[in-house]
């Protein structure tokens, strides 16, 4: 099929632009009437006006009292049959069947057997390897519970600054360290590399002074990149010299402020050298293999790799300096299992023996943390001497107070509770580790420990900080009680009581200790005199009051948060802090209006002062209002009283005003749908009283204004969920857009329709149940379908454009199983055509040209209707054939005559193919045996009475033609 300008039409779907233009032909040129005579669909001329008439009902004389709007009504006939031979006789009555036969579990499964799933998933499980279980022995220890050292790396760096001077040594290569070339003998490369091995530790280095942090930080990262480009090229030794030299960077802390960034920077080298010995012993353990399994034994590596492995762990013995000796081979503590099946839990032992030799307590607690770090990474379930590394820290903690420690910190003028703070992440991490999976009683283990050292601050904060918040909480007052011991000279008792209060926002302690516990911390916190001490604590306490509480604790916390952080506007220098104490309360009031009986809690928003923060905070209050709306009664309640409040506001002829308020209230109201639908309705509304005040007749200004409404509406109908609800608005704004001669942007709108139809779902929700969506979209469509027929075409997309779009639209969409719904729209299609081709359509828009107007009844419009009459009447009628089979044979009867009806309604019988079309479809919904004889027999007295009309004499003809099966 093609269009007038030759171009060719998509099978079943014809043009729909040029259907207008040819419909005013079948007006003006009588002639065109034989030519239209050949097709097998032919409209019938409609004089509406005149049929109004006949329908009209007619009038009856009554006497008093025979009739009674109240009196009870008696049904003498029903229209449909029982249960079991009901037929429908409209629309939606078959719709509604169609639903009801629909399997309601059809749409759960995709297909797919959930047993056979199961099964598949248990034959997988089955085949698996011993090996395999064993890989996963390390990933159960270690789950996602478990913060890895990484998560710690950043923090760290951004801690622990210095602006002091750094110095570094860089190593420089020298040529004996370069790989010997290919043509060398052996033993020259043997040589070779034992001069090296030799030089190990006198090579040639540069010692770069007067770094600052930022040029010490670049200077590492260079030597990372040293160590990976030697390695790649093959020389191993450089890089070996190289992670050597960075290691014993760490006995150096003479910037020791400094000294946790530069451990973090540090074992990033070394990490990355452990990694790729390790990957290079397990390159030559594969030999043919792809991949050794997990958990593999030393029976699976050959003697070079074994050798290999060895040689590495014999230059790390000869090297000289304990401490590079000891963080090198940790690094490689992993390659022990290529040796021996029981090499890492034995070396393990002696490597932490080792770091007794290291006299400084800082560098000493450091090398226990890499160790500990390293040994939860390979082997996290060998817990014991995790356990033994901490408990030997803690015997010598002492050392802390020496006087060598003491002396070097006066030189550095670094006081001790800053000295202090230097070792937390160290022991936080070994605490950590020794903590995870660990029962209660290693906590009370801890807790005597820590009583032994005389309730040591440092430790006690750590302790707090590593152990489960559950064991910490049913503990609470033994922590109070020890915190109340500790001295604080070395370490502010206020930290300890955050700490406290963090494991107290995530378990509860024993409901009898509550508020003993809270008013034995606050006795701390309320004497704090400096701002910042303060609301870092009062920021953490904050959640435990307001969880355990009543608002009026609540509300004795904000004032003295306001007491203390008002003065001198202390307040400026704390807005995050303040901002995380109303998030906290605005989060545990459910219901707002106790929050604002609190009385403190509109002067501790008077603190807000720099507008960002306010609006920020009014924000946050506002989202957390909506988010408090978790129940859709609640929220349709509020909607309700909203969408009241909104039809109320009216600024009388001030439209402009009018139209601002609704914006404003679409971005105050976004989260609510129903608010949006109604706003949607009421600019429409609003734009169709600005027709009304110009009387239909726009001036420039009045245009614009109604573009801007149609707008409004234009870009917040997509914000919408439910799709039904977008069909219609775009409908109903397109119908308004129109009707203020918006031609294009009604265009829009109804385009976005035709799109959206595409993604309607074949089930929709409805008051929780799952329901069809096909008698919503028959609904929509049939409405669409009444509006398009006024609708002009556009001079620039061909004839019948919408309509042709939306008929490929429903071409294409997936229709359920067993369902006629499509012929159906088919038959609307049909109807919507046959008007189409009328020289005076039924209804107009005023001011708006339809298509009866910008065609008049020109040939190719009408040409263009007959041509996609046909194509539809094809696929009605391929369906009806589908529909042949014994058990559809009853749907098949039913469709022939609605399908006939239709002819009957809006097609010109003088057509002898649409008349023979006509009469197979008469006997086909006969033919057996499920036909509606009472239906059949008012049709055919209604066929009678028209054929004694003028116009439709030829009716009588085929009234004789249509036959009436006996069922005997």
């Amino acid at each position: 099929m093609r269009q007038l300008d030759g171009s060719v039409i998509p099978q079943g779907v014809a043009n729909h632009n040029m259907a207008r233009r040819i419909s005013q032909c079948c007006r003006r040129n009588n002639h065109m009437m034989k030519k239209m005579a050949s097709r097998q669909w032919y409209s019938r001329e409609r004089h509406y006006v005149e049929e109004l008439e006949l329908c009209r009902l007619e009038r009856m004389a009554m006497e008093y009292g025979a009739y009674h709007p109240l009196k009870a009504i008696i049904v003498t006939e029903s229209r449909f049959k029982k249960v079991g031979h009901k037929e429908s006789t409209s629309s939606s009555s078959s719709s509604c069947s169609s639903i009801s036969n629909v399997d309601p579990l059809s749409g759960i499964l995709d297909g797919t057997d959930p047993l056979s799933m199961f099964a598949a998933t248990a034959e997988q499980v089955s085949t698996s390897t011993d090996a395999s279980r064993k890989k996963c022995e390390k990933e159960e220890y270690l789950r996602s519970d478990f913060e890895p050292w990484s998560s710690k790396r950043g923090e760290i760096l951004a801690r622990y600054t210095t602006t002091e001077k750094l110095s570094i040594n860089l190593f420089l290569g020298s040529e004996r360290g370069k790989p010997a070339t290919s043509g060398s003998a052996v033993s020259e490369k043997v040589r070779t590399r034992l001069e090296a091995l030799d030089d190990l530790e006198e090579g040639s280095q540069k010692e770069l002074l007067n770094l600052t942090q930022q040029d010490y930080i670049s200077r590492i990262d260079e030597l990372n990149q040293s160590l990976k480009d030697a390695w790649a090229s093959d020389q191993k030794v450089k890089a070996l010299k190289i992670v050597i030299q960075c290691s014993k960077l760490l006995s150096d802390t003479t910037v020791i402020r400094f000294y946790p960034s530069k451990f973090v920077l540090i074992t990033d080298i070394l990490d990355t050298f452990g990694k790729l010995v390790y990957e290079r012993i397990m390159s030559m353990c594969m030999d043919n293999q792809s991949a050794l399994p997990a958990n593999f034994t030393t029976d699976y590596v050959n003697d070079t790799a074994k050798e290999t492995c060895l040689n590495w762990f014999f230059k790390i013995a000869s090297i000289r300096e304990l401490v590079p000796r000891f963080y090198v081979e940790v690094a490689i503590l992993e390659c022990n299992k290529f040796l021996s099946e029981t090499g890492i839990s034995e070396s393990l032992p002696r490597l932490t023996s080792l770091i007794k030799g290291i006299g400084d307590p800082l560098v000493s607690v450091y090398a226990r943390a890499y160790l500990c770090r390293v040994g939860m990474e390979v082997v996290p379930h060998l817990k014991d001497n995790l356990n033994q590394n901490v408990f030997d820290f803690l015997l010598t903690f002492k050392q802390i107070h020496s006087d060598v420690v003491q002396n070097q910190l006066v030189i550095q003028t670094v006081e001790i509770p800053i000295y202090l703070t230097l070792y937390s992440p160290a022991i936080d991490w070994m605490l950590r580790c020794i903590s995870y999976h660990a029962p209660e009683t290693l906590l009370t283990e801890m807790m005597e420990r820590c009583r032994k050292l005389g309730n040591n601050a440092l430790l006690l904060n750590s302790v707090m900080s590593a152990f489960r918040a559950e064991f910490i909480a049913a503990r609470s007052m033994d922590f109070i009680g020890m915190i109340k011991e500790c001295d604080e000279a070395g370490f502010p008792k206020h930290l300890l009581f955050r700490s406290l209060g963090l494991n107290l926002a995530l378990a509860d302690p024993p409901e009898g200790d509550r508020l003993h516990v809270l008013n034995e911390a606050w006795k701390v916190i309320t004497k704090l005199k400096i701002p910042q001490d303060y609301i870092n604590c009062a920021e953490v306490w904050i959640d435990y009051t307001c969880k355990h509480f009543s608002k009026r604790e609540v509300n004795t916390i904000l004032a003295d948060v306001i007491k203390h952080m008002t003065p001198d506007r202390a307040f400026e220098d704390a807005y995050p802090q303040l901002q995380s104490i109303i998030t906290t309360v605005i989060a545990h009031f459910h219901d707002f209006a106790d929050l604002f009986y609190v009385e403190k809690f509109l002067p501790f928003l008077d603190m807000f002062q720099k507008e960002s923060v306010r609006v920020e905070v009014c924000k946050s209050i506002m989202e957390a209002f909506n988010s408090a709306l978790t129940l859709e009664d609640e929220k349709r309640m509020l909607a309700h009283h909203i969408n009241v409040l909104v039809r109320m506001v009216s600024f009388g002829r001030d439209f402009e005003q009018q139209l601002s308020f609704y914006v404003e209230a679409r971005a105050m109201f976004c989260n609510l749908e129903s608010v949006l639908v109604q706003l949607i309705h009421s600019v429409n509304h609003l734009a169709m009283e600005t027709k009304k005040v110009m009387k239909g007749n726009h001036s420039r200004k009045t245009a614009s204004f109604v573009r801007a409404c149609v707008a409004f509406c234009f870009i917040t109908i997509p914000s919408l969920t439910s799709i039904f609800t977008r069909l219609n608005l775009y409908l109903h704004s397109g119908q308004v857009a129109l009707a203020n001669q918006c031609l294009s942007q009604a265009d829009a709108f109804f385009k976005a329709a035709v799109s959206l139809v595409a993604d309607v779902p074949k089930t929709i929700v409805i008051d929780g149940k799952i329901r069809s969506s096909e008698a919503f979209l028959l609904e929509f469509l049939s409405n669409f379908f009444s509006t398009l027929l006024v609708v002009p075409d556009h001079p620039e997309q061909g004839v019948l454009s919408l309509v042709r779009g939306l008929l490929n639209v429903i071409e294409g969409y997936a229709w359920e199983d067993n369902s006629d719904d499509k012929i159906w729209i088919y038959s609307s299609v049909l109807h919507l055509l046959a008007a189409l081709c009328q020289e005076s359509y039924l209804y107009h828009i005023d001011k708006v040209d339809s298509n009866d107007d910008l065609y008049g009844g020109d040939a190719k419009f009408l040409t263009e209707i007959g041509k996609l009459c046909d194509t539809i009447i094809g696929q009605i009628l391929e369906h009806l054939k589908a529909l042949g089979k014994e058990n559809t044979l009853k749907r098949q009867s039913s469709l022939a005559l609605l399908f006939f009806n239709s002819i009957l309604a809006h097609g010109d019988l003088r057509n002898n193919k649409l008349n023979q079309l006509a009469v197979n479809l008469w006997n086909l919904s006969q033919k057996h045996g499920y036909s509606d004889n009472k239906t059949m027999i008012k049709t055919l007295e209604y066929i009678n009475r028209r054929s004694k009309q003028f116009e439709s004499s030829h009716l009588s003809e085929l009234a004789i033609r249509l036959t009436l099966q006996s069922r005997t």
